[in-house]
């Protein structure tokens, strides 16, 4: 893993931007661990304030410090992703290894329930469950909805990555000597996936905090809780802009845009580094 960070700092230049985007935005989300104040509370200081030193990011019509809250939303927003790319990838996983190495009517069973979720609508379906929650949509429940909607482009990459194992020599010889099908999925199987599991789990990361972001806007989720999206929505419900409350929006819009080029320029770099050819290119192979 040391050799893959250093190599990739060496050789790639989207990685190092990624690097340091990332980077900054773990500390500031690690921030609100010592924050010392409480999202929930209002006015606990001065009123739509510039950004300064001592209010880096300026004050809300709220009398909230957008440094804090901005650190408070950066953490549930990347809690959110995180939870959404585990629940995603276990069905991933589950669905790809079991329909590329048994093959048959499993494999067209899982593959026609894959395309049934493939051309689902997954906005207006979580409109009407927010809708039908009341506005109470929380985040572990936001997050588990959008991990069962997130796996099946992932699951076909690699049922299609099984499928070429399946026919190579040492899954023969497993197979010969005995191995039972869950271990051969697992313990060969399994490691030659997971570089597969690991990019896609950052473009999963994208899309579920997109999603969040939509939805927070629509004042959709559990507006009280902060994340980029909240942010947003409330700057929009005090009329940031049209009184002059610029920076409100500003910072999570910045925030966005740091946390979304990071994730992207790390998941296209890891991508071209798993790929043998691209690899040996980027290295000057």
């Amino acid at each position: 893993m040391l050799t893959i960070l250093r190599d990739l700092l060496r050789h790639d230049g989207r990685f190092r931007i990624a690097f340091v985007f990332l980077l900054f935005t773990i500390i500031l989300a690690l921030l609100s661990l010592v924050s010392p104040q409480d999202p929930t509370k209002s006015f606990m200081v001065p009123t739509d304030l510039p950004p300064s030193a001592k209010y880096p990011f300026g004050t809300n019509s709220r009398g909230q410090d957008i440094f804090w809250w901005m650190a408070f939303a950066l953490r549930n927003s990347l809690i959110l992703g995180l939870m959404t790319a585990l629940v995603s990838r276990v069905i991933a996983i589950a669905v790809g290894l079991t329909a590329g190495y048994r093959g048959g009517y499993v494999d067209r069973l899982l593959m026609s329930i894959n395309d049934s979720f493939v051309v689902m609508p997954v906005l207006p379906i979580l409109i009407l469950l927010s809708f039908l929650l009341q506005g109470q949509l929380s985040l572990i429940t936001l997050a588990v909805i959008l991990g069962l909607f997130g796996w099946p482009w992932d699951a076909r990459l690699i049922r299609a990555q099984v499928l070429s194992l399946k026919e190579r020599a040492f899954t023969r010889t497993a197979v010969y000597s005995g191995t039972p099908s869950w271990r051969i999925t697992l313990q060969e199987h399994l490691p030659f996936v997971l570089p597969i599991v690991f990019a896609t789990t950052i473009n999963n990361m994208l899309w579920s905090i997109g999603m969040e972001v939509t939805l927070s806007v629509l004042g959709l989720s559990n507006v009280t809780k902060p994340t980029i999206g909240t942010t947003i929505f409330w700057a929009n419900q005090h009329q940031a802009l049209v009184f002059g409350v610029w920076w409100w929006l500003a910072a999570p819009i910045l925030i966005a845009i740091i946390l979304f080029l990071g994730l992207y320029l790390l998941f296209t770099s890891v991508n071209e580094y798993i790929d043998p050819r691209t690899r040996l290119r980027m290295l000057g192979g």
